[in-house]
């Protein structure tokens, strides 16, 4: 029986984590890598992943960067050829590259709406399945982590967000979550996602500029926004053998704003 720091290492695995180069996704690359794998990140600017791959390189992780706009789906299977290159295979993939955009429901432009669905939706079905059908299918094991968010479990209070595509495009995340693994745990590949709070990002900057941080915390029974370390834990359950008998679950990880 192996231990507990046995069962939560990832020594001679890899994993993928796309918009793994600032954010949520480098916090839960650097928690993949001090476990013990190989990792690559994706994003879609050079700059950012350089310094995101030297920030993982000063703390001990082999990490490669490679650049790609995952929305577009001739660039999801360039991708993936060169992930595989790089790391010949794949055992873990965090799919956590996702877009949102603030407008009316009523004028929500429809470029805004394919922009979003295409990277939070279309691009995890693509990912999946190349390194499903490439990597994790033919070996009988895999660990799938779909980053989805609490605005998926519920829509926005009056005279809140305005994000339509998002909360539709995270919904549809969760429920794809469920349904591929209905359909993979026969091959022995776990599906699972994590549906986080507010955390201070890119992405969030305006939201907790415009409602105010400390507002957003109170809301919370913990009464704080996530940090630098909260996912950790998280990714490390889901992607390790600690979690090899969990699959088609979310999590949240909000201080508790989605229980009350």
């Amino acid at each position: 029986m192996r231990t507990v720091r046995e069962l939560f290492s990832l020594e001679g695995k890899t994993a993928v984590v796309t918009g793994g180069s600032r954010g949520l996704g480098l916090q839960m690359a650097e928690a993949l890598g001090e476990q013990g794998a190989r990792v690559v990140i994706a994003a879609r600017k050079q700059a950012e992943l350089d310094d995101a791959c030297a920030q993982l390189a000063a703390r001990g992780i082999e990490a490669t960067g490679i650049r790609a706009d995952l929305s577009e789906q001739t660039a999801v299977a360039a991708f993936a050829d060169e992930a595989l290159g790089c790391l010949g295979q794949v055992d873990i993939l965090v799919n956590n590259a996702g877009a949102t955009w603030g407008a009316p429901a009523e004028d929500f432009p429809l470029d805004a709406w394919d922009k979003v669905m295409n990277l939070n939706v279309r691009s995890v079905f693509l990912l999946c399945q190349a390194f499903g059908k490439r990597s994790m299918i033919p070996r009988g094991r895999g660990r799938i982590v779909n980053i989805a968010s609490i605005a998926g479990l519920a829509g926005n209070p009056p005279g809140s967000m305005q994000t339509i595509a998002y909360n539709t495009s995270k919904a549809a995340l969760i429920n794809f979550t469920r349904t591929l693994a209905g359909e993979w745990g026969r091959h022995g590949i776990t599906v699972n996602a994590i549906a986080p709070g507010f955390f201070p990002s890119k992405m969030t900057k305006g939201i907790l500029a415009a409602a105010g941080a400390d507002t957003l915390a109170r809301q919370a029974p913990l009464g704080r926004l996530g940090d630098e370390e909260d996912l950790k834990g998280a990714v490390l359950l889901f992607a390790s053998d600690a979690g090899k008998h969990i699959t088609g679950q979310v999590l949240a990880v909000d201080g508790g704003v989605s229980a009350v």
